[in-house]
């Protein structure tokens, strides 16, 4: 089955060349070898052309925010990936940058002897503008395959201002896409001969070592970036393939009703994975749909933009998948439409007018970036949450939002606490600088959201949260002995 047209974007005018010597596909966000559009993409070129395929998957060190974290779950996936090219007969590249600009001018070299370059459509962080300023300086056809969810990022014309908005245009418009999935296992039948590269690319360019692939403390302390920030979660397909095994089989049943609860582990951890192309959500609605015995017959024909019944699974897997697809493609959806995602003036009039308003109201307790970081405000719980951040890697679904709201409160403008959210979480979260965690940073600010009353202090109509209220309305116990910060100061949560 070929890939969907509207998934496919020219990045250039430049021509194919059918002379080339191979088919080069440059992995940068969909880094897997399973259900990606990308990956499907430059084989189905290399089979017409019949020419063999070349997978370049490198890793910069200069990019903002790298760190141990961040390196060693990208390099669990680039481990998975060659040890799967090697056993499938496939050329695979994995390049990791020892000094700054050390990989310049290596997909130029590549791209001298390719037909065309295919790679991967994303729309947040600096991905866009590389692929854009690549495009320009090649020679060769450069093409960007969207892979990054249900719904195809040009499906929709217009960003949406709230998840009913976009719920009911998914209802409307996504059972079109439903039949266009990716292969599984693209490489099962891949039949080509094996890519050869030149022996100048092979020195000046080398293959990461095996060291560095299995993300050695010591091979990573040689890399010129931020060793204060720790690997927390292992990466890759077959750590992905796991956590999406056990989310179904063991805490799908409880999502409905559990996934709030601090206490409780019902949240599926999946959204690492998914933000550094690890897992495809086509994946996960395939074993979803197996375990739930469904058919995209079994969609409703009437469109409400609610948020049960349409799909029509059980409830906890109608509420797992409003967040996997709802929440998750309305950001990339507003990624894609608004060069502004990250920047404050990218809110809705109303909340940019209320936070306005009320930037200069005097606050309990105003903190800086240092002591945020650090998880010493006087609010227990709050720093339960940085600390989980900073060890884990991860913040409790219902506490990141909390985790926001706080940071507003105790910011001395909310232009600041959006700059302290955004560096937090980038800096420390495996998920974070993908347009899903931007939606929960801004959603914090009012994207997404309505103005609700009361009118208060800093937050004007933004929608108010409290650690109290949360205490009092799901079980932190457990979660505050685990997370606390030792030698904070106390709000007696526990009392």
């Amino acid at each position: 089955m070929s890939v969907p047209a509207i998934r496919i974007r020219d990045g250039n005018a430049a021509p194919l060349r059918a002379d080339g010597s191979y088919v080069l596909y440059w992995m940068i966000a969909s880094r897997r070898l399973s259900y990606n559009f990308a990956l499907d993409r430059a084989i189905e070129h290399a089979r017409q052309l019949r020419k063999p395929l070349l997978i370049l998957e490198a890793l910069r060190c200069s990019y903002q925010w790298a760190s141990d974290r961040l390196h060693a779950f990208v390099l669990n996936g680039m481990a998975h990936n060659e040890e799967t090219c090697a056993t499938q007969g496939v050329r695979y590249l994995p390049y990791v940058e020892t000094a700054p600009g050390a990989g310049s001018g290596l997909l130029a070299a590549l791209a001298a002897d390719a037909c065309v370059v295919v790679t991967d459509e994303y729309p947040c962080f600096f991905l866009p503008r590389m692929v854009a300023a690549a495009a320009k300086k090649l020679s060769v056809r450069l093409e960007a395959v969207d892979s990054n969810g249900l719904l195809p990022l040009r499906a929709a014309q217009q960003s949406f201002p709230t998840a009913y908005a976009f719920r009911r245009f998914l209802q409307k418009n996504l059972p079109l896409h439903l039949s266009e999935f990716p292969a599984a296992a693209p490489l099962a039948t891949y039949d080509l001969p094996l890519a050869r590269l030149s022996k100048h690319i092979s020195q000046r360019w080398p293959a990461a070592s095996s060291a560095l692939l299995e993300a050695d403390a010591t091979a990573l302390w040689q890399l010129p970036i931020d060793h204060q920030v720790q690997p927390a979660i292992p990466g890759g397909h077959f750590h992905a393939r796991k956590c999406l095994e056990t989310f179904l089989d063991l805490k799908l049943g409880r999502y409905l009703e559990d996934r709030n609860e601090p206490d409780c582990h019902a949240a599926s951890g999946l959204s690492p994975y998914l933000h550094f192309g690890h897992l495809s959500v086509h994946e996960v609605l395939a074993g979803l749909a197996r375990r739930e015995k469904w058919k995209p017959e079994k969609l409703a024909l009437r469109v409400t933009g609610k948020r049960e019944g349409w799909w029509n699974m059980s409830p906890s897997a109608e509420s797992f998948l409003d967040e996997l697809v709802t929440w998750r493609e309305l950001g990339y959806n507003f990624c894609s439409r608004r060069n502004d995602y990250d920047r404050f003036e990218s809110l809705p009039d109303w909340a940019q007018k209320t936070l306005e308003k009320h930037g200069r109201d005097e606050r309990e307790s105003v903190y800086t970036l240092e002591q945020f970081e650090s998880a010493v405000t006087h609010d227990e719980l709050w720093n339960a949450a940085q600390m989980q951040l900073v060890r884990e890697g991860r913040i409790h679904n219902y506490l990141r939002m909390l985790w926001g709201k706080k940071i507003l409160e105790g910011s001395r403008s909310p232009r600041e606490a959006l700059q302290v959210m955004i560096h937090l979480n980038n800096k420390y979260a495996v998920d974070g600088r993908d347009p899903n965690s931007y939606s929960g940073i801004f959603w914090c600010l009012g994207r997404f959201d309505r103005p609700w009353a009361p009118e208060r202090p800093i937050f004007g109509v933004v929608r108010y949260m409290s650690s109290q209220n949360t205490a009092r309305k799901f079980s932190v116990k457990n979660y505050l002995r685990k997370h606390s910060n030792a030698g904070q100061a106390s709000l007696s949560l526990l009392d």
